[in-house]
């Protein structure tokens, strides 16, 4: 251990360019794990805020699509409300819709159609519940978009007017854009495509795009045979949002990438290290030093410098990501994603330089120092 300290100490220069190295590997570490973030929250943060344990889509809807696709006949919420370890059932509508506000702001809206009153009907944190037809609650990012209680807003083609009575508390989003709650009769108009003035067909009211439910321990795949649904659960349904598959898998990818670049890249210098240390590894050797205390020395050297080196880029990525929060990109920093990264790239690391130390150790301290000359 006292050849490894005086070894940071004396070549500086060589351990700092390593650690610069480490340090700009864990500044994109940082960053890639709050667009991860950043991305599934502007994705489903509006499906994660609400009190739902699963989702009952029409049977053999594909799971990228059932948000869009699934077409349910609203009785189906009260033949699942008496099945077992339903607390509550609720029908859900979800659609997409391009609007702009009579103050000019064009808004693109995941309209959300509820019933008020059930337990899916968000309260708002600024303004009045949804209780009215015609009427919509948006998130916070919308009120930071230009709107404002009591605008309205104009659903595009359809010219359905949608009055703003409240504002929800932090980030609702679905799809990248932001949600719209708005009762279940109008939402059901404005998918069926029904004009303002128009005279609604009576089985507009009869459809949904899902079942929101409640409760612990829902038999789902016993209730899907029975009602010839296709349930899913909260979390499953993110699969659901356009682009959320493709945009974590993409990032997951990039960061296992990342992981192993970093493993090989300390692991490479190491091995280097330890090549020009080999002497010294002899010496210890024919001293009597063990592999073992060998092997705990140089890891422990590896650890100092991924530890310091770990902790810099973190700090720098951390004032990077705060600066760009603000900016018109899903950026969000989540400290737990990024110390359990952080974690997994000093354990690579120390992995790395002990594949690399440990074929060194083992050469025969004789040969090492030229004894078969």
């Amino acid at each position: 251990m006292f050849l490894a300290l005086r070894e940071l100490v004396f070549a500086r220069g060589r351990f700092a360019l390593m650690g610069s190295v480490v340090a700009l590997i864990a500044i994109l570490m940082v960053l890639l794990s709050g667009l991860s973030v950043g991305l599934v929250n502007d994705g489903v943060s509006g499906l994660k805020k609400l009190p739902v344990s699963a989702f009952s889509f029409q049977k053999g809807t594909s799971t990228d699509g059932a948000f869009s696709r699934s077409t349910v006949d609203v009785s189906v919420a009260e033949t699942w409300r008496g099945r077992s370890g339903v607390e509550d059932a609720a029908p859900f509508g979800n659609t997409l819709v391009n609007a702009k506000t009579d103050s000019g702001v064009d808004i693109d809206l995941a309209l959300f159609g509820v019933e008020p009153g059930s337990f899916v009907a968000p309260q708002a944190t600024n303004g009045e519940k949804l209780s009215d037809r015609g009427t919509v609650l948006l998130g916070q990012t919308a009120e930071e978009a230009g709107v404002r209680i009591g605008d309205t807003v104009v659903v595009d083609q359809l010219e359905t007017p949608l009055k703003v009575t409240g504002f929800l508390d932090g980030q609702h989003t679905f799809g990248h854009v932001d949600v719209g709650y708005l009762d279940l009769r109008t939402w059901q108009e404005i998918r069926a495509g029904v004009r303002q003035g128009e005279e609604v067909p009576a089985h507009v009211y009869d459809q949904v795009t899902a079942i929101a439910l409640k409760g612990d321990g829902i038999d789902l795949a016993a209730g899907d045979e029975a009602l010839e649904t296709k349930s899913l659960t909260l979390e499953e349904s993110f699969g659901a949002s356009p682009g959320y598959s493709a945009e974590t898998s993409t990032l997951d990818l990039i960061q296992v990438f990342l992981y192993a670049i970093s493993a090989l890249v300390v692991g490479a210098f190491f091995t280097v290290v330890t090549i020009q240390r080999k002497h010294e590894i002899a010496v210890l050797r024919a001293m009597g030093s063990s592999t073992g205390r060998l092997l705990r020395d140089s890891l422990a050297q590896s650890l100092i410098l991924l530890v310091a080196a770990s902790a810099v880029g973190v700090g720098l990525g951390v004032a990077m990501g705060a600066a760009i929060s603000g900016a018109p990109m899903p950026f969000q920093l989540d400290f737990g994603s990024i110390g359990a990264a952080t974690a997994g790239l000093i354990v690579l690391g120390v992995i790395g330089a002990g594949v690399a130390v440990l074929r060194i150790t083992r050469v025969d301290p004789l040969t090492a120092l030229g004894g078969s000359r």
